[in-house]
């Protein structure tokens, strides 16, 4: 089964940040999509592993990648601006590699404390 997983940063100062990965996790949620979000604050070789994924044109000049970056199990699909734009186009699905028809979602809190599968 596919898992898309979207990295994310709880503790982000920045409300674009937020918004953006709000936007991105409800998307999933209200079209039924499996998905499993990944908090990069708190598992730094997480965070490690999804810099290490980002191509190379993808990444800024400065600085690291932003949250949220989209991954289809190990396959990167791309950050904010590609989903964004794939949404305009009617073109998600595809974007995330699922079928429209995707089955019920499960939610992974990955975190140092608790490693455990919460449905959400």
């Amino acid at each position: 089964m596919v898992i898309i997983k979207v990295y994310v940063a709880s503790s982000s100062g920045s409300v674009a940040v937020k918004k953006q990965q709000q936007a991105v996790v409800g998307f999933l949620e209200a079209n039924r999509i499996q998905f499993q979000e990944v908090d990069i604050a708190m598992l730094e070789e997480q965070r490690l592993w999804m810099y290490r994924q980002i191509p190379r044109d993808k990444r800024p000049e400065k600085g690291n990648p932003l949250p949220p970056q989209i991954f289809n199990e190990d396959r990167y699909c791309g950050d904010y601006e590609d989903f964004f734009q794939s949404k305009e186009n009617n073109t998600v699905f595809s974007f995330l590699g699922v079928t429209s028809q995707a089955s019920v979602k499960v939610f992974y809190l990955c975190s140092s404390v608790q490693n455990a599968p919460a449905l959400r």
